[in-house]
């Protein structure tokens, strides 16, 4: 099922299972106080986790629309995606 074809609360469940994991919380924090695209690499280093962990994340972060995942040759480059935050939780990025 896509992101559209669900209800407002089953999606809002959704990104509330996705955030309830310490990394992926950790990840929006950075991306958002960095307010620029942050390559996985970086975040690797940033949050001394492994880039496997962190791709495995950050997968589930795009999934839900919480992020932006560009890909240049072998880098991708993750940031916030605003839009979403603004349209099901607003003021929450202001409150990391």
């Amino acid at each position: 099922m896509t992101i559209e074809e669900q209800s407002k609360d089953e999606i809002l469940s959704e990104i509330f299972k996705a955030l309830s994991e310490p990394n992926r919380l950790k990840m929006i924090r950075t991306l958002n106080e960095s307010d620029k695209e942050i390559t996985c690499g970086e975040m690797s280093e940033i949050l001394k986790l492994s880039l496997s962990t962190v791709s495995y994340h950050a997968k589930t972060l795009r999934e839900m629309g919480l992020t932006n995942t560009r890909k240049e040759a072998q880098t991708k480059y993750l940031s916030v995606n605003r839009q979403t935050f603004k349209k099901y939780l607003p003021g929450f990025l202001d409150s990391l």
